[in-house]
């Protein structure tokens, strides 16, 4: 049996009784970054002790009947309860054909989590799924030290100067969050970033106040002057530690104490007993400096894929083309990776 889930309690019921779930399947976290013209459904499927929910954001496609649906931004996907390497998704996948035509939607796309297992067991043989580039993770089940042996040279030199010379607090007050966005947002000016990365005041405040998963902001202050040089936030559920926004002030910009941060919540997260700690891949998932920062505190690479499914190829047709004719009327060659293609800003 499938169904669709849009009010929060029975969201969080279904969330809360799957072990893999990651903060970004969660009723609130949906409703935080969501933009105004996205409606967050849980689909939830059940056959004979199975669970699979996969969580999507629905939006109309301007200027036609039909529906499309993308994933929030981040790692989401179907998560799982009681299935195995054996599991048959046949039966699922009729059913989830069937909602997809039910409520006219064309296309589904969706970023995938490398760490919930049988995201791509439970999607076979619907659309396809390909590789995006590479996320980094640290094994916090792993001993401490050993851990930190896996640093570059380098950073394990940085880290053992500047504990001496910084001292790392959470942020517990209305003031230090206000003082962390100022340092996000300043941050997000420096390497002229997307509009969309300018989230308002309250997005901050809303994920430090959620009930279905743990937000801690970390600042770094100089221990001579006594000022604050940089935080970044992360956002724990379940097994996993994710690391998900930073700042730093400009005049602390070649000291870098993200990667003070970064260590400390590595050791935090290995005493919480957090198995996996994911500092992310690149800018648009190319290996780029931010990858080779990352990949500084560890060499464990994890394949960040992408889920696309065309579930009327007729229509999706139809609006590419009319994209063609439209805004693409000078093209000459396929969208690439965009997907859906009729949806593409170039």
């Amino acid at each position: 049996m499938i169904t669709l889930i849009e009010n929060k309690q029975d969201w969080c019921s279904v969330i809360e009784s799957i072990k893999d779930a990651d903060f970004y399947h969660t009723y609130d976290y949906h409703h935080i970054a969501k933009n105004d013209n996205e409606k967050p459904y849980l689909i939830k499927f059940e056959e004979n002790g199975h669970i699979i929910a996969l969580p999507l954001l629905v939006r109309n496609i301007p200027g036609t009947p039909y529906k499309d649906a993308t994933s929030v931004y981040g790692y989401p996907g179907p998560i799982t309860n009681g299935l195995s390497s054996t599991f048959d998704n046949r039966e699922f996948e009729i059913q989830l054909k069937g909602l997809f035509q039910l409520n006219k939607i064309v296309s589904v796309f969706s970023r995938l989590n490398a760490f919930v297992p049988y995201q791509e067991l439970v999607l076979n043989n619907l659309g396809d799924i390909r590789v995006h580039g590479k996320i980094v993770n640290i094994d916090l089940t792993s001993d401490i030290d050993y851990q930190k042996s896996h640093y570059q040279k380098r950073l394990r030199t940085y880290i053992n100067k500047y504990r001496r010379e910084c001292s790392i607090r959470k942020a517990t007050s209305q003031q230090d969050v206000k003082l962390f966005i100022e340092m996000y947002y300043e941050n997000m000016c420096r390497v002229n970033a997307n509009k969309n990365y300018y989230f308002p005041e309250e997005y901050f405040f809303s994920l430090i106040g959620s009930n279905s998963f743990k937000t801690d902001i970390l600042l770094a202050t100089d221990t001579k002057s006594g000022e604050v040089m940089g935080g970044a936030m992360f956002i724990k559920k379940n097994r996993i530690v994710q690391y998900h926004l930073a700042g730093t002030k400009n005049k602390y910009q070649s000291s870098n104490p993200l990667k003070l941060l970064l260590d400390e919540m590595r050791i935090i997260g290995s005493k919480e007993g957090y198995s996996h700690y994911n500092l992310g891949g690149g800018v648009g998932n190319k290996e780029d400096n931010l990858f080779q920062f990352k990949s500084s505190f560890s060499h464990e690479f994890r394949p960040f894929k992408l889920w696309r499914y065309i579930t009327n190829q007729k229509v999706y047709d139809e609006l590419v083309q009319l994209k063609k004719q439209g805004m693409c009327q000078n093209f000459v060659k396929d969208c690439g990776d965009y997907f859906p293609c009729y949806r593409c800003e170039k």
